[in-house]
């Protein structure tokens, strides 16, 4: 899949084993959706993609959201 220039990239199949893994880590460390976005610099709603398997993060994002929830990628989408 090729990313569109400037613009996010759609999971072309949703991923609900990552994402019920990040949601569960996310509320193991206590953190809301609103803390995760604030954490690692995204809206709320790109968490709920996340969450729904319906967004695929870029490197970036996800070392992100692996180092604020304490965990690693591999941990998240592996």
């Amino acid at each position: 899949m090729t990313p569109r220039a400037g613009g996010p990239v759609r999971a072309t199949v949703s991923d609900g084993a990552a994402a019920t893994l990040v949601r569960n880590r996310r509320r193991e460390v206590g953190l809301t959706q609103q803390q995760l976005a604030d954490a690692v610099g995204v809206s709320r709603q790109t968490v709920i993609s996340l969450e729904s398997g319906d967004y695929a993060p870029s490197v970036y994002l996800a070392l992100a959201v692996a180092r604020a929830l304490e965990t690693t990628v591999e941990a998240l989408w592996s």
